[in-house]
């Protein structure tokens, strides 16, 4: 018998991603909102996934960064920006190097232009 990746549902019956994917077809306003959004998502995916790999939590991470529990808690919420200072410390703190750069040319073949601090 083939198994099946299953999804999770919520209690009315479709996944949280059926439910936003909804909800941006219906709203241009929640559209713009999750194009905002997706940099600082994605930067808060790689901080919790590392934070995991180095086994801290974030009461430590935040200690190693000489900052408070909440402001890490606020850059694995997904939701806000972040200073490069802050990115540049939160780097060091996670063992691994701050890269920043810019990009130009066709989307698809970017040419990328990178610094690393």
């Amino acid at each position: 018998m083939a198994r099946t990746k299953s999804k999770k549902v919520s209690p009315v019956g479709s996944t949280a991603a059926d439910a936003a994917g909804r909800r941006a077809r219906r709203s241009p306003g929640y559209r713009e909102a999750r194009v905002r959004l997706a940099p600082f998502e994605q930067l808060a995916r790689i901080v919790i996934r590392r934070r995991m790999e180095l086994g801290l939590t974030q009461e430590q991470l935040a200690e190693r960064m000489g900052t408070s529990h909440s402001a890490i808690s606020r850059i694995e919420g997904g939701q806000h920006g972040t200073s490069v200072q802050t990115l540049q410390r939160l780097a060091a703190a996670l063992e691994m190097r701050f890269v920043m750069g810019f990009e130009h040319g066709p989307a698809d073949k970017p040419v990328r232009e990178l610094v690393t601090a």
